[in-house]
């Protein structure tokens, strides 16, 4: 299907503001509510839009000290990784885990209390994945940018 000016509006206000009433958002792309309610539930119910949710304060819950782990598999079969990324579906405190080219296998996103946090899910639970030959971890010193907006071009 593709998309009208107006689902684009629709698609770029709930990525801003996924808690914007039916009403509201009505108003800001001027169509009627039942009209933006019947848009709204066709672009979920065609998948363009996954699920709305609240992007959380890591520091305000604790969760101040990000890393990135590099994950090298012993084999690079199509069954090994298979195990893998159902073992890391899991694991809750991978916030995300990518499958890469280059020097890495996998690239895992990893939010924790402090560095003894880390190194216990270092330890007890990441080493322990597998396939795993090698982990590398790189603790971020600061986010300069965080955005999971897509950029979606007007027709």
């Amino acid at each position: 299907m593709n998309l009208d000016r107006i689902d684009v509006k629709i698609l770029k206000i709930l990525q801003k503001q996924g808690d914007i009433a039916n009403s509201d958002l009505a108003d800001k792309v001027n169509i009627s509510k039942t009209a933006c309610w019947n848009r709204t539930k066709r672009l979920r119910d065609e998948g363009y839009i996954q699920h709305i949710t609240a992007v959380l304060d890591p520091d305000k819950l604790g969760l101040s000290v990000l890393v990135y782990v590099g994950v090298i598999l012993e084999r690079s079969t199509a069954n090994s990784f298979s195990i893998f990324e159902e073992a890391v579906q899991k694991v809750p405190v991978i916030m995300e885990c990518v499958l890469l080219t280059g020097d890495f296998d996998y690239w895992m996103k990893i939010r924790v209390k402090d560095i003894h946090a880390f190194k216990r899910l270092y330890a007890n639970v990441l080493l322990s994945l597998p396939g795993v030959q090698q982990l590398r971890s790189f603790f971020t010193l600061g986010e300069v940018k965080t955005n999971n907006g897509l950029v979606i071009e007007s027709p």
